[in-house]
């Protein structure tokens, strides 16, 4: 009983932390065709992304209304975002959207990932 429910944690807890391996996969097929790590795109770079203000990624052109926004992006926030971005901020420029809570999960985790800093 002591293991099935060890278990059953240990699945809650990495459901809710996303597996950041998969988000990596998924960022790559969903959102690399706009987006890179570390280059502007059509959308702006997202290393450290996770705690930066939206609209203040140097060298990238974003709308007047992310700018305005006055987010700092954090896991609940990029989810939000995710889920609909035009609605969480009218007049973004992006209008994908990522409907599947695992996969926004699990890109999450690659994002928070990939918001340390690299290792020298």
């Amino acid at each position: 009983m002591l293991v099935a429910g060890f278990s059953s944690s240990v699945a809650a807890q990495s459901s809710a932390t996303g597996d950041a391996a998969r988000g990596a996969q998924i960022y790559q097929a969903s959102c690399g065709s706009c987006h890179s790590i570390n280059a502007n795109r059509v959308g702006p770079a997202h290393r450290g992304v996770v705690g930066r203000r939206a609209g203040t990624m140097a060298g990238y052109n974003y709308s007047a209304a992310l700018r305005a926004s006055r987010i700092i992006w954090d896991a609940r926030t990029i989810d939000r975002f995710l889920q609909d971005p035009q609605k969480m901020i009218p007049g973004t420029k992006m209008g994908f959207r990522l409907t599947d809570p695992a996969r926004r999960t699990d890109v999450i985790a690659y994002l928070r990932q990939q918001s340390r800093p690299v290792p020298k």
